[in-house]
């Protein structure tokens, strides 16, 4: 389907703890507590769509009466291969990305991640040190 032909639709969403077994269309589910929002595919196709929240997964802004997801959805491993954008609670349609495209933008997402992993684990080996040393200092002033 062109991009020009795919429909114009807007989306309502849900602040919700637990996930319906059955989705509505144009509906986003957003739990907080599982860091997930889910939704019909914004094509019809009828697929169901996690975008997960996190530091290198999905980001999530709600201003008080819309949502949007960043970055763009692409449902690359869907027949449909479907891609869009969720701003303001708005589906905007994107272009179909060549499969060297979802190659590397997958490649740059797994150094992403690969990265944030070991950001985080250099700061809690820094944490850690930091207590250690904490720790004995506190010991030294204490039988001073």
């Amino acid at each position: 389907m062109a991009t020009t032909l795919k429909p114009k639709l807007q989306f309502q969403h849900v602040f919700t703890t637990t996930i319906p077994s059955k989705l509505e269309n144009n509906t986003l589910y957003i739990s907080i507590p599982y860091n997930t929002v889910l939704h019909k595919c914004a094509c019809g196709c009828g697929e169901e769509v996690s975008t997960p929240l996190s530091p290198t997964d999905w980001k999530l802004t709600y201003n008080g009466e819309s949502v949007t997801l960043y970055p763009s959805i692409g449902n690359w491993s869907y027949k449909c291969r479907s891609h869009y954008w969720i701003r303001e609670d708005r589906i905007e349609w994107a272009d179909d990305w060549s499969e060297k495209q979802i190659i590397e933008s997958r490649k740059l997402d797994e150094q992403i991640k690969k990265q944030h992993r070991a950001d985080a684990e250099n700061k809690i080996t820094i944490e850690k040190n930091q207590k250690k040393k904490g720790l004995k200092q506190f010991l030294k002033d204490l039988f001073k």
